[in-house]
């Protein structure tokens, strides 16, 4: 059988995955009402966080006769029918899982890059195909939402070539292919005027274009992991590309490392391969497939599986190094234990270690206070403390900081191109907060009645700067971002213009108390909501520091006055989640993450130990 080997790429939200379920759901792979994001987290916020594998079975037609210009499939009473088998890797498109996309492409033969035909290139789009291209892929450009009223397609057809050509694609790969598709209703065409009622010109389109895998099956056997899962009954599993060879369950192989050639020896003890969303056990395994192997324990990403010990390693998959770091710490607070099964450092110690198992992108020192956990971008973070708490952990954080690096006595931080699209009427107050964060702008210019704003600037600044931007921009603007490398440090930048309002007494939060704070900042609580001593429980606009009592009521007298029984109009409460949580916690402040709750605290609980640290 013929295998083809592909990615589908994008940036957040051009419709990767729903392109991806309409081509499960036509092939007959899977049911209607199937979704490839089946985290709870992923259908929550609506992005794809983990990379997927999938297949489908596809008819493949060989003729030279004419082809049918509907469907661009080709006819013939004499044409012989085959099926080919396609490999599909889905994977995330925000910029805080691009280790993720990084480590696919180099398993895959070619990429369908999707792009939304009304927002046309974005940051995370310039990012995956730069690696695609570096990596010398030609892509199959796919122009989605072509339904969307805002859509342009032919302009963002110009705008993705001139993309191709900023990012230095040879000859070869300027000559793309584009299919023009409405993803949620299973429709794809060659040309905007043709008529089509499913996927199929995109189907035909990949087997024309993408090469056939399934080739040197008589060579040794040499594999390359990719990607890793955990299984709690067969341990670690292998997400594997098999360039040559075949394999058998039961057999014994090496595994070696990429830069120093070491070699180990291991026993297969499973095979899966992809059928839609399922694995199907199998005895045998062959050159060109995506396969799960199970039965080596210590297996790592970039590794070479191979069946002759006197093979060379393939070269190594590069991951994109981690951009921030924070501490994870046992949670003291005077709430502590109330919420969690696990509170323990030693339990918190062996989830880490878990994680590492499978997120590449994530690194931990256990060595230092706590466990200081480093990872591509606050999202990164938060998924992984949103997924810590449903299972049961309690702890709480640091303010995350950016990694700065020392290299000849020089400082250097982790930089950032910052892509904006605003009404014109609020570009103004977005251009002067990012300008305050050492934001430098790179282009500017309108189109109707939207600025479009792009800047390079320190991950440093960006960081807590979304849910102001949200404030500014009245909801309406696009903001996405991509790292860019390591630049020199930029100096001081001042961030932070409100101070922390903290409860100077424990009992339960009272409407008539938050009524009189509301006035003085906003407030992260409602009434009802237990505090204790040291709580932060809002933020005071003026920029300063602030101990009040939450919870003191009316004094109640037996004497009625006129004007003293107004009703109470609370604003809502600007509830904390985790991400929230982490852009706005000052440096002197915890993020105290249960089951149940998400909480800011400070360090130092009672005033006079603030003071005393302070001093």
């Amino acid at each position: 059988m013929e295998i083809r080997n592909i990615a589908i790429i994008a940036h957040v939200d051009h419709g990767k995955t729903t392109l991806t379920d309409a081509l499960l759901k036509q092939s007959g792979m899977v049911e209607e009402g199937f979704t490839m994001d089946i985290n709870k987290l992923e259908q929550e916020r609506g992005i794809t966080i983990y990379s997927k594998n999938t297949s489908l079975f596809y008819p493949s037609i060989h003729s030279t006769s004419a082809q049918d210009g509907e469907q661009g499939r080709t006819t013939s009473s004499e044409s012989s029918q085959a099926t080919t088998k396609i490999n599909i890797v889905d994977t995330p498109g925000h910029a805080d899982f691009g280790s993720e996309v990084e480590r696919v492409l180099r398993a895959i033969d070619s990429v369908l890059l999707v792009v939304d035909a009304g927002e046309g290139p974005m940051p995370q789009t310039r990012f995956v195909l730069k690696k695609s291209l570096e990596l010398g892929l030609k892509p199959i450009v796919v122009i989605n939402k072509i339904d969307k009223p805002a859509a342009r397609p032919e302009k963002v057809h110009e705008e993705i070539l001139e993309l191709f050509l900023e990012l230095g694609a040879n000859e070869e790969q300027l000559d793309f292919k584009t299919i023009y598709a409405i993803g949620r209703q299973g429709i794809a065409k060659r040309n905007l005027s043709d008529q089509s009622t499913n996927l199929n010109p995109l189907l035909d389109l990949i087997l024309e274009q993408v090469p056939s895998a399934s080739t040197k099956t008589e060579n040794d056997f040499v594999a390359q992991v990719f990607n890793l899962a955990y299984d709690n009954f067969l341990g670690r599993l292998a997400i594997v590309r098999i360039y040559g060879g075949k394999i058998k369950s039961g057999e014994q192989i090496f595994v070696k490392k990429a830069i120093t050639n070491e070699t180990r020896k291991a026993k297969i003890t499973k095979l899966f391969t992809f059928e839609g969303m399922s694995r199907k056990d199998v005895p045998e395994v062959s050159a060109g497939d995506i396969v799960i192997i199970a039965g080596i324990p210590d297996i790592y990403i970039g590794e070479t599986i191979t069946s002759n010990e006197n093979e060379i390693a393939l070269p190594s998959i590069a991951i994109d190094e981690p951009t921030i770091s924070l501490n994870f710490l046992v949670n003291d607070s005077p709430f502590a234990g109330q919420d969690g099964k696990f509170v323990t450092s030693r339990q918190i110690k062996e989830r880490l270690e878990k994680e590492l198992e499978v997120n590449v992108g994530l690194k931990v020192d256990f060595s230092a206070f706590g466990g200081k956990v480093s990872g591509r971008g606050e999202l990164h973070i938060a998924v992984l403390l949103e997924n810590m708490r449903r299972e049961g952990y309690e702890l709480q954080v640091s303010q995350p900081q950016v990694i700065i690096k020392e290299t000849d006595g020089k400082k250097f931080e982790p930089y950032e191109e910052v892509i904006i699209d605003v009404p014109e009427e609020t570009s103004g107050a977005v251009i002067e907060k990012i300008t305050k964060r050492r934001g430098v702008m790179q282009e500017m210019n309108k189109k109707e009645g939207i600025m479009h704003l792009r800047f390079e600037m320190p991950t440093r600044g960006l960081l807590g700067y979304k849910s102001q931007f949200i404030i500014d921009t009245k909801g309406e603007g696009i903001l996405s971002s991509r790292v860019i490398g390591f630049k020199p440090h930029a100096g001081e930048i001042k961030k932070r213009e409100v101070g922390s309002m903290t409860s100077m007494e424990k009992g339960t939060a009272v409407a008539f108390a938050l009524d009189n704070l509301q006035n003085r900042g906003i407030i992260y609580i409602e009434p009802g909501t237990e505090v204790y001593e040291g709580m932060v429980i809002g933020n005071v606009l003026k920029g300063d520091e602030m101990a009040v009592n939450p919870t003191k009521g009316k004094q109640l007298t037996n004497v009625r006055a006129s004007g003293t029984d107004e009703a109470i109009f609370l604003k809502p409460a600007y509830l904390l989640t985790i991400e929230r949580g982490l852009e706005i916690m000052a440096g002197d402040e915890y993020l105290e993450v249960t089951p149940k709750n998400v909480r800011l605290r400070k360090k130092f609980l009672t005033e006079r130990d603030r003071a005393k640290a302070v001093r």
